[in-house]
């Protein structure tokens, strides 16, 4: 059995998670001599990273057609020396070299009848406690109290995260007061118990002092962990953060490289270390971060903001360590996550299960991907 054929897929689609704004992904299917095929998935996010992948995949795909698809490591080995010139750092290799990574894994449970968190090495637990992760985009406070409300109340989500300075109306980040008003709101709809996580967006330019003063004021109402509150480069910034207040701080969602990762966790900035299987290595790389966390006795956060391709190759990794605290779910139904696979991933009761099917569990609608293909 050898590789056959080697197909770059960008799709753009509307995410009602983000107010509906158009989001893109690039796919990469993989399919062998005797018809098996795998999927990964490169979370590009917008177009022209997508069809600046999708050349650059279809340009790798001399190196793996011919191929023995069980020959992982010499395929990634090989892919690293051919794009030496271009990969270091991640960037636009680092997206491909993930939706590679990805799709061999899968590849390989399907070859061998074996589900991917076997090949890892055996869950540690069949199902994940899973919180949703959605923005608020709505002119309305209480609104989007009462909406995020509903998903632990009503829905059995065991919390809540929320993106700030988003798309939408809500404009959360910008003005002290009201996001005070809206962490107090949100604690008591989602009551006690709930864990309740902040997401500082990218355009959000805070400064030290912003994110001391916010994240102090978040504290007060039992915040679990802030998230990305300075851009990661500013390491001291963070320390300082660290230093006054009593939440976890999470960070790590930006890093491309095992490398990065590295250093990341030896800066001693992050307790909850953010990680994306489409984006910084696949599950390879996954793997690697895993051990670090691990030695250093922090959290372990799958990113899982696309697909069900990376919300199956991100549970995955999850159920390996127990240094996973939660899983993140978007709360509302998405082209990408409920139309993309003939089994959705659906939580019931805070829980999601570990796929238990051959390579990541799921069987991929190749029509719903022509649909939203980017032209």
């Amino acid at each position: 059995m050898t590789i056959a054929r080697v197909d770059a897929i960008p799709v753009l689609y509307p995410e009602p998670n983000d107010a509906d704004s158009m989001r893109s992904l690039l796919f990469c299917r993989i399919e062998t001599s005797d018809g098996v095929v795998g999927w990964g998935e490169a979370i590009t996010q917008f177009p022209e990273a997508s069809r600046s992948a999708a050349v650059l995949l279809e340009g790798l795909s001399d190196i793996l057609i011919g191929r023995d698809p069980l020959d992982h490591h010499a395929l990634l080995v090989d892919l690293e020396k051919r794009s030496w010139w271009y990969a270091y750092g991640g960037g636009i290799a680092g997206f491909v070299v993930s939706a590679i990574d990805v799709a061999l894994w899968d590849l390989r449970g399907k070859i061998l009848d074996t589900a991917v968190s076997e090949l890892l090495g055996g869950a540690l637990r069949k199902e994940l406690p899973v919180i949703s992760s959605s923005h608020a985009f709505n002119a309305s406070l209480e609104f989007e109290i009462e909406r995020h409300g509903a998903y632990v109340r009503d829905e059995g989500y065991l919390g809540v995260k929320i993106g700030m300075g988003k798309r939408g109306e809500t404009r959360l980040g910008y003005d002290f007061d009201r996001d005070v008003t809206f962490v107090a709101g949100l604690r008591e709809a989602i009551g006690p118990d709930a864990l309740l996580i902040m997401d500082r967006g990218q355009s959000l330019q805070w400064t030290v002092a912003d994110a001391i003063r916010r994240t102090l004021a978040f504290d007060d109402y039992r915040l679990t962990w802030m998230e990305e509150p300075l851009e990661p480069r500013d390491v001291d910034g963070f320390r300082r953060l660290r230093q006054q207040v009593t939440c976890l701080i999470g960070t790590g969602e930006r890093e491309f490289t095992v490398d990065g990762y590295r250093h990341l966790v030896q800066s001693g900035i992050s307790d909850v270390v953010g990680f994306d299987p489409g984006r910084a290595g696949g599950i390879t790389a996954g793997l690697k971060v895993i051990r670090l966390v691990e030695d250093a006795n922090v959290w372990f956060n799958a990113h899982a903001w696309s697909s069900a391709i990376t919300t199956a190759a991100s549970i995955a990794l999850s159920a390996s360590t127990d240094r996973c605290m939660v899983f993140e779910q978007k709360p509302i139904r998405n082209p990408m996550q409920d139309e993309l696979v003939e089994q959705p991933f659906a939580q019931l009761n805070g829980a999601i299960g570990v796929p238990t099917g051959p390579g990541l569990g799921v069987t991929v609608i190749e029509s719903v991907l022509e649909k939203y293909r980017l032209t």
